[in-house]
């Protein structure tokens, strides 16, 4: 994924940027795969990439770009996840050194809020991206009363920023709804579709995975957190309990894993996997159900249908924009255990339409293209001045303050 060739000549050649993450590649997880094939594109075009974010000694992958590591602690309750502690003064004399043209922003954290006020300082375009909406996890932790300061907060952090890159139409309005005099693009997402594809569906496999051959496999694609939605996947199967042949599949692993185990034990889990061993799996299984509603794109469900696979989805923005109803897909109620038990009865009665659908999703799964994605990206940075190929006039008091001021 991470490699690419350098093009001192290409698009983005006079691109100096700095990317500020809370999680670049430590664990891996649907933004920090599209943060890192965004600088394998922008690295291929010429540009120079030092990216900011707290780092482990145990990294999912290896990143694209210079990674700097900066100081971290684990977020309470979800140690996988590191939170940025305040920049120390060599990190922000790094910053310096390197003399972004651009920065952009990947979460609204600590780490982005600094970031943000130092490029407002250096006169740098300072971009975000939107990868999943924070207000939303609140309710999963029980915290549900602080979204109303959540939403006021994220309006803030947003409307700081030059632009703001949305994955999708919907998302888009939402935040132009909160941030009304912020600029607002669209960044899309890719897949690939060699790795997922029909054509890996492997009927051995399901056998050593415990599935029939009459078995309908209904796939949950992701991190096992609460926040994607695992107590409605489960009340689902509760419901699905007369029909012992439709199977929940659980492709991923994390911390909610044993108590999913505990829910379905008739469940097939696969654990975490990666590249063809990810891709078999997927297009082994029959429908994908993500009952998220979380997501800002839901690359998860993008993968499946790149394999062939009927989605079964909550009516969700995100969802909106990737799946037609009855086309290439199924969306109902954002809760609806019974609705979303229903659907997938119906599909599993009805193997012509899961056919249909999950031809259909892959057709649909086309449009989604990587480069031509990241290229968007690129386009914004060029229209905000963030690839001139002229030197900034260094003035050291200006600078200074920016830094520690």
């Amino acid at each position: 994924m991470n490699a690419c060739t350098f093009n001192e000549n290409g698009r983005a050649a006079g691109l100096r940027l700095a990317l500020f993450s809370g999680n670049y590649n430590y664990t891996r997880d649907g933004a920090n795969q599209a943060l890192n094939r965004l600088v394998a594109y922008l690295v291929s075009e010429g540009a120079a990439v030092r990216v900011y974010s707290p780092t482990t000694d145990t990294p999912a992958f290896e990143p694209a770009g210079d990674l700097v590591s900066v100081p971290s602690m684990p977020i309470p309750g979800r140690g996988e996840y590191r939170v940025a502690l305040p920049l120390p003064r060599r990190l922000r004399q790094d910053i310096l050194d390197f003399a972004p043209t651009a920065i952009h922003l990947s979460a609204p954290d600590l780490l982005g809020v600094q970031a943000r006020r130092m490029g407002a300082r250096l006169g740098a375009p300072v971009v975000a991206s939107l990868h999943t909406r924070f207000e939303t996890y609140l309710s999963y932790y029980g915290f549900g009363w602080l979204r109303p300061a959540a939403e006021r907060y994220l309006a803030g952090f947003y409307g700081g920023c030059d632009c703001v890159l949305a994955p999708n139409n919907p998302i888009a309005e939402l935040v132009k709804a909160q941030a009304p005099k912020t600029k607002v693009s669209i960044w899309s997402r890719g897949v690939d579709r060699s790795r997922f594809s029909p054509a890996r569906r492997d009927p051995a496999w399901r056998r050593e995975m415990g599935l029939g051959d009459k078995d309908v496999a209904v796939m949950f694609l992701g991190r096992l957190v609460q926040e994607k939605g695992l107590d409605i996947f489960v009340r689902t199967f509760e419901r699905l309990a007369a029909r012992p042949n439709i199977r929940p599949m659980v492709v991923g692993d994390g911390p909610a894993g044993a108590w999913l185990r505990s829910r379905l034990p008739q469940g097939v889990f696969t654990g975490f996997l990666t590249d063809a061993a990810l891709g078999r799996a997927v297009a082994s299984a029959d429908i994908m159900f993500n009952p998220s509603q979380t997501e800002a794109f839901g690359n998860a469900t993008l993968e499946a249908m790149a394999a062939g696979l009927a989605v079964v989805c909550p009516d969700v923005p995100s969802t909106r924009e990737l799946v037609t109803p009855d086309v290439d897909g199924v969306l109902t109620g954002s809760r609806d255990a019974a609705g979303f038990a229903e659907a997938i009865g119906r599909l599993a009665d009805h193997p012509a339409v899961l056919a249909r659908l999950g031809a259909a999703a892959r057709k649909t799964s086309g449009r989604y293209d990587w480069a031509a994605s990241c290229a968007t990206v690129l386009d914004v940075y060029e229209a905000l001045g963030g690839t001139s190929r002229a030197a900034r006039p260094f003035d050291g008091q200006a600078q200074r303050r920016a830094a520690y001021g």
